[in-house]
């Protein structure tokens, strides 16, 4: 295709921003309003370039430039690495994730190791951590070896204030995604602590982090990422704060049992932060995906030591190394970790009760979860455990919560209808597999859109699809005018993009309501 930065000239059907496919689901228009997208589409023909009309400016340089530089280093990848470890790699490190396989894709995110493909604060910490590490190492040899360098600069300062620079150029490189901007806000505060000699992991730098996203991105704060990115951050600050000291604090135990239990201390610091962050984000997952991951704690433990030593630091020195042409072995080591990563991500996924569907509740209970992490949080002493009650009453509420009987599409071009056997039926005019797929996922729903049983009871022909919705009467979905009449006389309710005769017995849902309410969804019982 075209590169980024070229101008281009060609032939679009173009459509008005899609609604939600149900109350509460994922509202593409709001997205693409702010992003200044009026419109979406499909090209029709062929792709031309053309010249500028006028220069692009130093926006379009500058994206023009970031996005070679992805490219450059996404070919050097695919010249040493094939498959899924090679678009891992180019994730890990560009922010792309487009290439990766669905099997994988799914099985990371079922496993509970989907945040490591989204570059947030764990990959900004690493990337910092580690040229912090090399910086000073560096410059310790060198003040070892020409001791009149000592007193010029600190090794500390100049070492976190390179760190800077490098998670800067990180931030740019991945995209700039609002858990990165996050996660690189913190760092900077982090490093600019150990400049000045201040502890920086603290409940105001996150404070100060969350501040800056939303005074410059608002519309962030309905979105999951930043939701369980701010969440997990939380969680983390709060242990570090209250558990860690603790964890860690100096015994007076004999030096051989100090050295016997060095390692299950880190052993079981990793496997806390990973279980509170895990439990963290666990209310915002459910809401906006419908699922939870019991064995996250697992994938985690098993896999996140390999991609924090081995896999980052090897990939940044692959980066590092490409000016000079010898990154290949770097590619090839990257690869074995991602290996090994992919491997438990399958491994977990394929456990009895890796994916748990989670149906789906109202705002409300995700608002009062969210009000008791932070209650658990931040307050001390027994006020914290109002926290944990608000946490365990909207998670009753959302378990007891009841799921509609009718789901109507934005379009009105799909109905869905509770059977006997209490789950969905679907008539459509056309195939909505998008609607279909948010529809079956917000009812925990397991079922594929091409089973057989989500067309159970549900009797269709060129002029309208019937079904019965038990204690309600008949749902119709009408295709044509010439059905309209037969279905008023005998039919509950009506879903038609075409105007119903006066006399109509039937409740009618036409375009006026889907331009009014979007999607929409009924209780019949």
């Amino acid at each position: 295709g075209p590169q980024v930065g070229a101008f281009i000239s060609l032939n679009a059907r173009l459509s008005p921003p899609l609604l939600p496919s149900r109350p509460g689901g994922y509202d593409f228009a709001r997205d693409m309003y702010f992003q200044g997208i009026g419109a979406s589409g499909f090209v029709l023909g062929k792709i031309s370039v053309t010249q500028a009309p006028k220069p692009g400016g130093w926006r379009l340089a500058a994206s023009s430039f970031l996005q070679n530089i992805r490219d450059g280093v996404d070919k050097r990848i695919s010249a040493f690495v094939q498959g899924d470890a090679r678009a891992i790699a180019s994730a890990l490190l560009t922010g792309r994730r487009d290439a990766i396989s669905a099997p994988v894709n799914d099985a990371m995110f079922v496993s509970g190791l989907g945040h490591v493909l989204s570059i947030s604060g764990y990959h900004m910490a690493v990337v910092a951590g580690v040229v912090f590490f090399i910086v000073r190492l560096i410059l310790a040899l060198a003040y070892a070896l020409v001791p009149a360098l000592a007193g010029s600069a600190h090794a500390k300062r100049v070492a976190a204030l390179v760190a800077f620079v490098a998670a800067a150029f990180y931030l740019a490189l991945s995209g700039a995604e609002v858990a990165t901007i996050r996660s690189f806000v913190m760092t900077g505060i982090v490093l600019a602590g150990i400049m000045v000699d201040r502890r920086a992991i603290t409940f105001r730098t996150l404070a100060l982090a969350a501040l800056f996203v939303l005074a410059t991105t608002p519309e962030a704060l309905v979105h999951p990422s930043f939701q369980m990115s701010f969440a997990a951050t939380l969680a983390i600050v709060a242990l570090i704060d209250r558990g860690m000291p603790a964890l860690f604090a100096k015994a007076d135990d004999a030096k051989s049992v100090r050295l016997a239990t060095w390692g299950a201390r880190e052993v079981i610091a990793l496997l806390l932060v990973s279980l509170v962050a895990g439990l963290a984000t666990t209310p915002s997952a459910a809401y906006h995906f419908h699922r939870v991951t019991p064995y996250g704690a697992i994938a985690n433990l098993l896999a996140m030591p390999v991609i924090s030593i081995w896999v980052m630091p090897v990939g940044l020195l692959g980066l590092a190394a490409i000016p000079f042409g010898f990154d290949g072995v770097f590619w090839r080591l990257m690869e074995g970790g991602i290996l090994w990563m992919t491997s438990v991500a399958q491994g977990v996924a394929g456990l009895p009760g890796a994916l748990g569907p989670v149906p789906e509740f109202s705002t409300g209970l995700l608002l009062l979860a969210c009000l008791g992490i932070v209650v658990l949080c931040l307050l001390r002493g027994p006020l914290r455990l109002v926290g944990a009650g608000l946490i365990a009453a909207s998670s009753t509420m959302a378990y007891l919560g009841n799921l509609p009987d009718i789901r109507i599409a934005q379009d009105g071009r799909s109905v869905a209808v509770r059977g006997m056997d209490g789950k969905m039926r679907i008539m459509e005019d056309g195939r909505n597999t998008f609607t279909a797929r948010e529809w079956l996922a917000a009812d925990a729903d397991r079922r594929l859109i091409r089973d057989a049983s989500l067309a159970k009871d549900v009797t269709c022909d060129a002029q309208a699809c019937h079904a019965q919705l038990q204690g309600y009467g008949i749902i119709a979905l009408v295709r044509s005018p010439r059905a309209m009449e037969e279905d008023c006389a005998h039919a509950a309710l009506i879903v038609s993009r075409y105007t119903a005769p006066h006399n109509c017995k039937a409740a009618i849902i036409g375009p006026d309501e889907w331009r009014h309410y979007g999607a929409m969804r009924f209780c019949g019982r």
